[in-house]
Formats: C-alpha cells, sequence, structure tokens
C-alpha cells in the first residue's frame, strides 16, 4: 500500500510542478499574500475531488463526450486571454503593480477566480481524472494511489502559496511586479494557445 501512495505522490507531484494558469494564480495571490489559505484549500480540494471522479470511473464517461470537452476547452481559452489581458495591463501600469497602492480583492471573488483557473481548465481535467485516475485504476489500492496524489496536490499548493510571500522585498520594486505580471500573462497566452490547438 505504501507504494502505492509513493506512486500517486510522486506522479501528481510531476504533472501539477509544471508552471500553469493555475499554478500562476497562485503564486500571484501568495506574493500579494491575498486570501492565500482559501486559495490554497480550494485548489487542493478540486484536485482531491477531480481524482476520486477519475478513480471511481468518470474519466471512461468524459471520453465518451468529446463535445463536452471542446466547450471546457474553448470556454477555458477565453477566459485564460481575459485574464492575460488585464496582466498585461497590470503590467504596462506602473502605479497599480505595488500591493500597496491596490485595494485587495474581496474573497468572493478570488475564490470565484480560483473555481475558473481550476474547473475551465481543459488541463487539469487531463491531469486527475484522466491520468492519474486512470493510473491509479491499475493499482492493486486505487484509492490509496490516490490519496497520495492528493497528498502532493495539497503539498503543492500550500508550499506555492505560503514560500511566494518570501519574494515580497523583491516585489517592493513596481519593475519587479511588472515582470510577474508578464509572465503570468505569457503563461496564460501560452495555455490558451495550447487549449485552443488541441
Amino acid at each position: 500500500m505504501a507504494g502505492s501512495a509513493a506512486a500517486g505522490f510522486s506522479l501528481s507531484i510531476a504533472l501539477i510542478a509544471a508552471i500553469g494558469a493555475q499554478n500562476a494564480f497562485v503564486l500571484r495571490q501568495g506574493l500579494r499574500r491575498e486570501h492565500v489559505v482559501p486559495v490554497v484549500a480550494v485548489c487542493a480540494a478540486s484536485d482531491a475531488l477531480l481524482i476520486s471522479l477519475g478513480i471511481a470511473g468518470m474519466g471512461t464517461a468524459t471520453a465518451e463526450h468529446p463535445a463536452a470537452v471542446t466547450a471546457v476547452r474553448w470556454l477555458g481559452a477565453a477566459f485564460l486571454l481575459g485574464y492575460a489581458a488585464l496582466a498585461v495591463r497590470r503590467a504596462l501600469r506602473p502605479g497599480a503593480l505595488s500591493p500597496a497602492d491596490r485595494p485587495p480583492a474581496t474573497l468572493g471573488a478570488t475564490l470565484l477566480a480560483c473555481l475558473a483557473f481550476t474547473y475551465l481548465n481543459p488541463h487539469v481535467y487531463l491531469d486527475t481524472v484522466l491520468l492519474l485516475g486512470g493510473v491509479a485504476r491499475q493499482h492493486p489500492h486505487h484509492w490509496v494511489f490516490g490519496a497520495g496524489a492528493a497528498l502532493a496536490s495539497a503539498v503543492w499548493f500550500t508550499a506555492l502559496g505560503t514560500a511566494a510571500h518570501r519574494l515580497a522585498p523583491v516585489l517592493a520594486r513596481p519593475a519587479a511586479w511588472r515582470l510577474v505580471d508578464g509572465v503570468v500573462a505569457l503563461v496564460m497566452v501560452a495555455v490558451a494557445v495550447t487549449l485552443l490547438l488541441g
């Protein structure tokens, strides 16, 4: 059983450690020290839910409805491009780059954005429901594998959200925030393009 948990943990870390839309969002929230705990909790709980659905067999059912996958892909790409445009606008307006100069986003708005980054991103479904769920079903202890994968997600998002604040002194300069928002915009556009071309 420990081997299944370790396999789930390692595969999950390998999949989610790549910089993607969700990771970029969590990182930005961590840098701003804004609603970090709720954001991390939503991301980790969502991954656990989707992994569980994959183990329960939803991955097979999802693969049989390609039209639904296509619709989510286009919605996700539109959302990511819109968020990229906002990041570019922030990067081009130095007065809006310092966290102290901007009022914090409400918890509701932040969680809504977090849910959108999670559930409008087809890559999340591919990684959790289809891939992790499918691989888990090949293990004799598939729910233990899933628990290891969910634990990896929780560890990753917690580390990403809580360690980001260490960069705060560097990000006191507007130029640094311009760089962060520029990178966020590039990541969002790149993910959106892969969704549209996929």
